[in-house]
């Protein structure tokens, strides 16, 4: 079968890539504008908090310089014009908006907010460092950047992204209903006063110990597989593979993840450090990366560890399921890691799930058959 035009590997002098990074800078620079111009509806109350506006502002204006220049860059290939020309459009739009000279608006007492500057800063970051890591030491040589799937977990990344907003508001005003009667004033205040490196030990073990209970039970329990199956359906790993969640699963999943850190009262900056090491852990397992760490691969999950989750292959099944750390694994009798070799190949075994990120959100509501195992 053909592959889409945008799924073929990229070469230098066609113009896709200047095309691409025109795009890509064009875009973030009119949602880096908006977010400048709505704060309290579209960034993310702790992130907010600690900006450097002067920074930000001439990171916006690098953004924009860069995105037309690509755009530009693209014309003198002579190739790919409509890209470049989209690319020059964005960045146009940007600067009619204002640019990086636009004013912080108004404040507002929003009930919730969608996290539009976590999108754009860990979009940035993780593209910036997993490509260069999938490239520097890939696990599959042949994989290019842009493999089949790429623009569909593309999607799947910006849906998950924007929608952490709601995610976080669904916690913050459900948890304290619901689990008002774990809090315990003392052991909260006890556990502030200590280092905030032991803050963030003790929610990392916290967290993955749900993580790991909440992941086996969506193995185990058909119901809940029929939504988790929609991850399991990433058929080439790479950093953007790990966005393919069916909405309704992080919304449990973070509330179950978080559950300890709210009982205990955890402090905002080991709870941040933990949120950002968490979601550079969650690319970095999942990415094409093919460096084994060593003796640390036993200690906190890796590409190695994480991808066997992920095979189809009979020895995968139902397996590693820690999110931070193997030895959980190993103390319920579901780890397996060869030293040798990684998993031939990825995906659920049995019925293949639909095509298109619309269709997988409605699959676990369908009455279809139901023999997918992993």
């Amino acid at each position: 079968m053909r592959l889409d035009e945008r799924d073929r590997p990229l070469r230098m002098g066609e113009g896709r890539i200047s095309g691409y990074l025109s795009i890509a800078l064009g875009t973030l620079s009119v949602l880096a504008v908006l977010c400048f111009m709505f704060p309290d509806y579209l960034t993310t109350p702790s992130l907010r908090a600690g900006y450097n506006i002067p920074l930000m502002r001439k990171l916006l204006a690098a953004g924009m310089i860069f995105s037309a220049g690509f755009g530009v860059l693209t014309f003198i290939l002579n190739r790919q014009k409509r890209l470049g020309a989209l690319g020059i459009m964005l960045t146009l739009l940007a600067m009619y908006l204002g640019g990086s000279s636009v004013q912080v608006g108004p404040r507002y007492d929003a009930p919730g907010f969608i996290g539009l500057d976590w999108f754009i800063l860990d979009l940035l970051a993780s593209a910036a460092t997993f490509i260069a890591l999938e490239k520097i030491v890939p696990h599959k040589r042949d994989q290019p950047i842009l493999r089949p799937d790429f623009w569909h977990d593309g999607r799947y990344f910006i849906f998950n992204h924007l929608a952490i907003g709601i995610f976080l508001f669904l916690g913050v005003r459900t948890m304290p209903s619901l689990f008002s009667w774990t809090i315990n004033a003392d052991l909260q205040s006890w556990f502030r006063t200590l280092p905030g490196v032991v803050q963030f030990v003790v929610v990392l073990v916290t967290a993955d110990i749900m993580e790991y209970a909440t992941h086996r039970a969506m193995h185990e329990v058909p119901v809940l597989w029929r939504f988790h199956a929609v991850h399991h359906s990433v058929e080439r790993m790479d950093w953007m593979a790990g966005s393919r969640l069916h909405f309704l699963e992080p919304v449990v999943t973070r509330m179950a993840v978080m559950l300890p850190a709210f009982i205990l009262g955890a402090s905002d900056t080991p709870l941040l450090c933990y949120i950002v090491w968490a979601g550079f852990q969650a690319g970095l397992v999942h990415s094409n990366f093919g460096l084994e760490f060593g003796p640390l691969k036993y200690v906190v999950a890796t590409p190695l560890f994480h991808h066997w989750h992920h095979g189809s292959d009979r020895e995968a099944i139902d397996i590693n399921y820690a999110a931070h750390l193997p030895i959980l694994d190993r103390l319920f009798g579901t780890y397996h890691m060869p030293a040798d070799r990684w998993p031939a190949q990825y995906g659920v075994v049995g019925n293949p799930l639909p095509k298109g990120m619309w269709r997988q959100f409605l699959y676990p509501f369908q009455r279809t058959p139901t023999n997918i195992v992993d």
